[in-house]
C-alpha cells in the first residue's frame, strides 16, 4: 500500500479537475479523478481515498448523494469530504455539512486555500501523513515547522531553497531536470529562467556545506540535479 495520502477529485469540468490534480500532485499526494457521481462511487469502492474534493453539481449522481452514501457506509465514513460548490447561500452550506461533508468551499477559490483545506482534512484522517519529517543521511527536514537541520545544526534556508531541498529529499537518487524543478518549486504559471535553478542550487549547496559537510547535491550533466 502506498504511504502517500490519496486524494480523489470528483469534478465534471475537465480543466478544473486537471488543475486540482496538478497542484495536489505537486504537494506530494497520490491523486485519482472522477467526472461524475457514479464513477466516484466506483473509485471509492476499489481504492478508498483519504480525502475527496467533491463537486456538488455532478452528472448521474449528485455530489450531495455521493457524500450521503459514503458517510452512511461504515467502511468509508472516515473519508474527509470537501464539498465544492458555486452555491454561496448559507442554506446550501448547511445542507452540505448536514449531509456529512467535513468542509465546504465555494467557487471561485484560491488554490492555496484549497491545498490548506486538503491538508487540514488529512491531519484529521491521517495525522501521520501530513508534515512528515524527511530524512536523508544526516539531513532532517520538517515540512510542518519549516525547519531543516544537518548533523544537528540548523540550516538557514530561504523559502525557495527550502522547497528545493524538500523536493530533492522526497526521492533521493532521482534526477530532476531544471524544468521539473521549476514546476515543483516555482510553479507552472510563473516564468523563471532555467538558470535561476542553478543559482538557487548553488545557494542550497552553500548552506548545506557551511559546517564542512560534503555536498550531497549531484549535478548530472545534461540532465539536472539529484540528491546523492
Amino acid at each position: 500500500m502506498s504511504t502517500q495520502p490519496h486524494v480523489l477529485v470528483v469534478e465534471d469540468e475537465h480543466a478544473i479537475r486537471e488543475v486540482l490534480t496538478y497542484n495536489l500532485e505537486a504537494e506530494g499526494f497520490r491523486v485519482s479523478g472522477a467526472a461524475d457521481g457514479e464513477e466516484a462511487m466506483m473509485v471509492v469502492a476499489e481504492d478508498p481515498p483519504d480525502v475527496m474534493v467533491l463537486d456538488w453539481m455532478l452528472p448521474r449522481v449528485t455530489g450531495i448523494e455521493v457524500c450521503r452514501r459514503i458517510k452512511m457506509d461504515p467502511a468509508t465514513r472516515s473519508v474527509g469530504i470537501i464539498m465544492l460548490s458555486a452555491r454561496t447561500e448559507e442554506v446550501d452550506r448547511v445542507r452540505g455539512l448536514e449531509t456529512g461533508a467535513d468542509d465546504y468551499v465555494t467557487k471561485p477559490y484560491s488554490m492555496s486555500e484549497m491545498m490548506a483545506r486538503v491538508r487540514s482534512q488529512l491531519r484529521r484522517v491521517r495525522p501521520t501523513s501530513v508534515g512528515q519529517v524527511l530524512v536523508y543521511e544526516d539531513i532532517l527536514l520538517d515540512a510542518e515547522t519549516h525547519r531543516a537541520t544537518r548533523d544537528g545544526n540548523a540550516l538557514k534556508l530561504g523559502p525557495t531553497e527550502f522547497r528545493l531541498l524538500s523536493t530533492l529529499m522526497e526521492k533521493p537518487g532521482r534526477v530532476w531536470s531544471r524544468d521539473q524543478l521549476l514546476d515543483r518549486v516555482w510553479g507552472r504559471d510563473i516564468y523563471v529562467d532555467t538558470r535561476t535553478v542553478d543559482v538557487h542550487v548553488g545557494r542550497l549547496r552553500k548552506v548545506l556545506t557551511a559546517e564542512g559537510g560534503t555536498d550531497p547535491v549531484r549535478t548530472v550533466r545534461g540532465a539536472g540535479y539529484a540528491l546523492g
